[in-house]
C-alpha cells in the first residue's frame, strides 16, 4: 500500500511544484525523508528567508511555490515575508510541521495549539487536514487557491506522523484525481459593461490611464500598451507599483502618481476621466488628506480582485480578466493615433563634489553596466524614484519591489528570482539598512551558486525614515541612522565575492563583470550620498 508521502509527492509533480524552499526542523523530517531526486531542495538560514526566495521564484517563473516552515516557531519567524507575499500576490504553498497527532491535545512540545490561526490575516487560506488521507487532497486543493485570482499564499498544518500513514487503494485514487484537477480563470467582462465604459473614454473631454501591478503579474501588458497606443491616452504608474507595467521609455508615459490623497489628486488635475487597470485605488501613505478625484472627474477601475473593487473609496469597478477586458475595450474604440516609442537612452550623471556618487549617479551607472533583459528587484526605498529615471524599464517581468512596504523583500526575492528565470541575469539593488533584514540569503545564494548581483547602496541611515520623520513632524527619533555597517564583511563570511566602488566608471564595469558571469554571487558595496524622497 502508498504513503501519505508518496501520495504527497505524485500531487507536486502533477502540479509541476518540485522546488522546496525551507529551513527544516524535526517535525518537517518525515516528510522530508528520502527526498527524491527530481526534486529540489533550497535550504535558507531563517524562515523569513525562505519564504522570500519562494516570493521570487513565483513572481519570476509565473509559477506557484512551495515553503517548508517548522511548526509555530518557524511560522511566527516567516510571518513579516507571508504578509509581503500576500500584498505581491504571490502564489504560494506554506506548508509547517506539526506535532505527532498522539500529543496534541496534551500540548507537547512543539505543538502548534491553533496552528490555522496563527498565519492568518495574511494567507487566503488556512487548514490542518483532519486525517492522514486526507493530506493530498489538502494539498492540492491549497495548490487551487493559491492560484486562483486574486492569487496568494495558502497555509497547510501537516502532523509529522501523517507521512507513513498508508492509504486505501480508494483514499489513494481521491488523492490522484485532486491533483489531476485542473481550473481556468479568465472571466470576461459583461460586454454591456465594455460597451459602456468604451462610450465613456469616447465622450470624455481628457481621459487618463493608471496602470498597476496586475497588468504585469496576469499577463495584461500587451494588450494594455496596444490599448494606449490606440487611443492615445497619456499613462501614468499606481502609486508605490510593485512591478513595471507599461514601458517608461514610452512617450506616453508620464510617471508616477504620488502615494498620498492630496497630491495625487492634484496630479490628475485637468482630466475628467481616470480609467485604473489592475492597481488599488490607491496604495496611499503618508496621510496627506484632500479630494481623492478632481473636482469633476469619474474614476472607474478594472481588476481581477472583487475585494479590491469593493473596497476603494471612490469610482465604479468591472471585475474580470485584465487582457480580455481591455482587448474587448480597445475593439470598441477607434484608433487616435501615436508617436512611436522613444529609444531606451541611457544618461552619465556626474559625481558629487565630495567624490562620492549621488543615488541618482550610482543608479545610472548601474544600469549602464547591466545587460538590457535584466530582472531588477530593488529595495532601496528612499532611491525608487531615481532607480527608474535610471533604468527606465520597458519591457514585461523585469521589475521586482515588495507590495507590502516590509523590508527583508529584496536580497531573498533576488535569490529566489534568479533560481526562477535562471535565463535571465538578475540585478538587485538595496539599501544597506534594507539587505540585513534577509541577510542570511547571501548564505544561499553562495552555498547554491546562485549568479545574482546584489548592489548595496550604502549611506549608513534609513533615509526613508528621516523623510517620514520630516513629514510626521517627528525630528529626533532615535534609531534612524545604522553606523559602523561592513557587509563587505559579512557578505565574505557566507562566501560571496565582494568589490567596494567609488567612482561611476568603476560601478558599471563591477556591474557588467559580475551580471556576465554564471559562478556565484557578487556583492558591490557602494557608498552614496543621501537624498530624501519628495512628493
Amino acid at each position: 500500500m502508498r504513503t501519505v508521502r508518496e501520495s504527497v509527492l505524485d500531487v507536486l509533480r502533477a502540479r509541476g511544484v518540485t522546488t522546496v524552499f525551507g529551513n527544516p526542523g524535526s517535525t518537517e523530517l518525515p516528510m522530508l525523508k528520502r527526498f527524491p531526486e527530481d526534486f529540489r531542495y533550497v535550504l535558507g538560514l531563517q524562515e523569513a528567508v525562505v519564504v522570500g526566495m519562494a516570493d521570487g521564484f513565483a513572481l519570476a517563473s509565473r509559477t506557484t511555490s512551495l515553503v517548508n516552515l517548522h511548526t509555530g516557531p518557524g511560522t511566527g519567524n516567516a510571518m513579516g515575508a507571508i504578509l509581503n507575499a500576500r500584498a505581491n500576490r504571490t502564489p504560494m504553498v506554506v506548508t509547517a510541521g506539526q506535532q505527532v497527532r498522539a500529543m496534541l491535545t496534551m500540548e507537547a512540545l512543539l505543538s502548534n495549539p491553533q496552528a490555522t490561526l496563527l498565519p492568518q490575516p495574511a494567507v487566503k487560506w488556512a487548514y490542518e487536514p483532519p486525517r492522514p488521507a486526507d493530506v493530498p487532497a489538502a494539498l492540492a486543493r491549497a495548490v487551487q487557491i493559491a492560484e486562483t485570482p486574486p492569487h496568494g499564499p495558502v497555509f497547510l498544518s501537516l502532523p509529522m506522523d501523517d507521512f507513513d500513514a498508508e492509504l486505501t487503494e480508494a483514499e489513494d485514487r481521491a488523492g490522484r484525481a485532486a491533483a489531476a484537477r485542473r481550473v481556468t480563470h479568465a472571466a470576461a467582462a459583461d460586454a454591456a459593461a465594455v460597451a459602456a465604459l468604451a462610450d465613456r473614454i469616447s465622450g470624455a473631454r481628457s481621459a487618463v490611464l493608471v496602470v498597476g501591478d496586475d497588468v504585469d503579474a496576469s499577463g495584461a501588458w500587451d494588450a494594455v500598451l496596444a490599448l494606449a497606443e490606440r487611443t492615445g491616452l497619456p499613462v501614468w504608474a499606481a502609486p508605490v507599483s510593485a512591478r513595471v507595467s507599461f514601458p517608461r521609455s514610452h512617450p506616453q508615459f508620464r510617471g508616477d502618481l504620488a502615494p498620498a490623497i492630496g497630491p495625487l489628486g492634484r496630479q490628475l488635475a485637468g482630466h475628467d476621466l481616470v480609467v485604473v487597470i489592475g492597481a488599488p485605488v490607491f496604495r496611499y501613505y503618508p496621510y496627506l488628506p484632500g479630494d481623492h478625484m478632481p473636482e469633476g472627474a469619474e474614476l472607474v477601475l478594472l481588476t481581477r480582485d472583487a475585494e479590491e473593487a469593493a473596497r476603494a473609496p471612490v469610482g465604479d469597478a468591472v471585475v474580470a480578466d485584465l487582457a480580455l477586458t481591455v482587448r474587448a475595450l480597445a475593439d470598441r474604440l477607434p484608433a487616435a493615433g501615436a508617436s512611436a516609442p522613444a529609444p531606451h537612452e541611457r544618461v552619465r550623471f556626474p559625481e558629487a563634489a565630495d567624490g562620492v556618487l549621488t543615488p541618482l549617479a550610482a543608479l545610472a551607472a548601474i544600469a549602464q553596466g547591466a545587460p538590457e533583459n535584466t530582472l531588477w528587484v530593488n529595495e532601496s526605498p528612499s532611491n525608487v524614484p531615481q532607480f527608474h529615471e535610471a533604468t527606465r524599464i520597458s519591457a514585461p517581468d523585469s521589475y521586482l519591489f515588495s507590495a507590502g512596504g516590509g523590508l527583508g523583500f529584496g536580497a531573498a526575492a533576488a535569490v529566489g528570482a534568479q533560481l526562477g528565470a535562471p535565463g535571465r541575469p538578475v540585478v538587485c539593488v538595496i539599501g544597506d539598512g534594507s539587505i540585513h533584514y534577509a541577510v542570511q540569503a547571501l548564505w544561499t545564494a553562495a552555498a547554491y551558486k546562485v549568479p545574482v548581483t546584489f548592489v548595496v547602496l550604502s549611506n549608513a541611515t534609513y533615509a526613508i525614515l528621516h523623510w517620514f520623520a520630516q513629514l510626521e513632524h517627528a525630528q529626533g527619533s532615535p534609531g534612524l541612522d545604522i553606523p559602523g555597517l561592513d557587509i563587505t564583511a559579512v557578505a565574505d563570511g557566507y562566501g560571496v565575492r565582494t568589490h567596494r566602488a567609488h567612482g561611476a566608471g568603476e560601478l558599471t564595469k563591477l556591474v557588467r563583470d559580475a551580471a556576465a558571469q554564471q559562478d556565484g554571487p557578487v556583492l558591490i558595496d557602494v557608498p552614496v550620498t543621501t537624498e530624501l524622497p519628495s512628493l
